[in-house]
Formats: structure tokens, sequence, C-alpha cells
């Protein structure tokens, strides 16, 4: 059994038409996402290693848990550029090079690939949707990353956690 946690990057800026795709910083709201989730998240979680997209928004949504998150460091992030996609078979081609002995894995990334990553693994119509900021975590009845390619309909949904349902007071 492997432990799959995603996260989609909180709401990004657009704001700045200069910037390119991978520079887009977070705007007001994604800023507070990334705070109230980390509050929310390391109340029930343990520090774990995060595999972040080097997109501005991803880095900048590791930064904001980990402010509110005990424990959780910047060396807790590792960024991995192979994340910077939109695409579910390359975040499965990147998991399934993580070997058997990792137990579990955490990323943040980017829609659509991790909407279509969930729906790939637990159902087709499992979520519309992960929204910005929004935290999934997945149990995957395989041994090894390896797996993935061939993991379809193996997982199942055991959390799910959206900014929405936050109380604002957090």
């Amino acid at each position: 059994m492997k432990n799959l946690y995603l996260m989609r990057h909180a709401k990004s800026s657009w704001d700045d038409p200069v910037r390119s795709d991978i520079e887009r910083p977070l705007n007001p709201r994604g800023q507070r996402d990334a705070l109230r989730m980390g509050e929310v998240l390391g109340a029930r979680l343990a520090p774990m290693t995060f595999h972040v997209s080097p997109a501005a928004r991803a880095q900048l949504t590791f930064s904001g848990l980990q402010m509110r998150w005990p424990g959780l460091t910047a060396s807790h992030g590792l960024t991995i550029p192979a994340l910077y996609t939109f695409d579910y078979r390359a975040l499965i081609q990147w998991m399934a090079g993580q070997g058997t002995e990792t137990q579990s894995l955490a990323l943040v990334g980017h829609n659509p690939g991790l909407t279509d990553l969930i729906n790939f693994l637990v159902g087709h119509d499992t979520l519309t949707n992960l929204p910005t900021a929004g935290w999934v975590e997945l149990a995957l009845d395989m041994e090894g990353w390896a797996e993935m390619p061939r993991a379809e309909g193996s997982g199942q949904l055991d959390y799910r956690l959206f900014p929405r349902e936050l109380s604002e007071a957090i």
C-alpha cells in the first residue's frame, strides 16, 4: 500500500501580462489559502517531504504551508522540474521512477494534471476539479511506484480538504 498526497497550488495572480506562466506568483487569496491550509493540515499530519513544481505559484504555496505547519521546514521541499506539467501521464511517469522503498509521496502541482490523476487512480467521476489550494489523500493498492502506469482504478480517496471548507477564522 502506498500513500499519495496531492495539492494544487494556491490561487495565482494574472496581474502582470509580461510574466511567463512559470513566474506567476500567488494573489492575496492564494497567499491566505496556503497559510490556512498549512495550519489545518499541520494540525493533523506530521511534517513530510513535498515534491514541488518549480513554478513560482507552487513554490509560494509550499512556503505558505511551511509558515503554519509546525515542524515543516524549507528542507522538506524538493523542487522537481518534471512536476511543472499539466498532464497526468507525465506525473505518472515521474512517480513510477520513485522506487519501492518510498512509502508516500506528497506533490504540489498543477491542473488539469492533478484532477486527471485523481480520476485515473480512483475513478473517472471522482472529482470534477481539484480547486486551487485543494488537498487530497489517496491510498494506492500497489507494492511499488513502478506500478503507477497500471494503477488505474487502484486508489481510494481517503481524505480531501478544500479552502472553501475552512472557517474564515483560520
